[in-house]
């Protein structure tokens, strides 16, 4: 049984990312695009939610909010970001630190919210 202290983290994302996902076996995050130098998984269900939902349908027909932990201890290295409002808090990983993060994950990642 694993006993690392986990950190929940969600991701607001679209159908052609969570396809790379499910391509992973639901286990790592794809590499990031040239113009997408950050990773950035978000602290608070409900900021998800609203991303998904207001950002990702209107880009793309449908968003989905993702569920997974991450090995508190490693996490804690990347910075915490108010990207907004006082619960609009992500975690900042760099592009190229994204493979060693993938590796931290505990469990699968999940679909916890869609939306059309």
């Amino acid at each position: 049984m694993d006993e690392r202290e986990t950190l929940t983290l969600w991701r607001p994302t679209g159908p052609e990312e969570l396809a790379l996902v499910e391509a992973s076996g639901c286990t790592a995050w794809p590499p990031r695009l040239p113009e997408q130098p950050i990773f950035y998984p978000v602290l608070n269900e409900d900021y998800a939610i609203r991303i998904a939902r207001d950002w990702n349908v209107a880009a793309s027909g449908v968003g989905y909010v993702t569920r997974f932990e991450i090995d508190a201890d490693f996490a804690a290295r990347y910075p915490v970001r108010q990207a907004g409002g006082q619960t609009i808090l992500e975690l900042w990983v760099p592009a190229e630190e994204l493979e060693e993060f993938n590796r931290h994950i505990v469990g699968r990642i999940e679909v916890v919210h869609e939306f059309r």
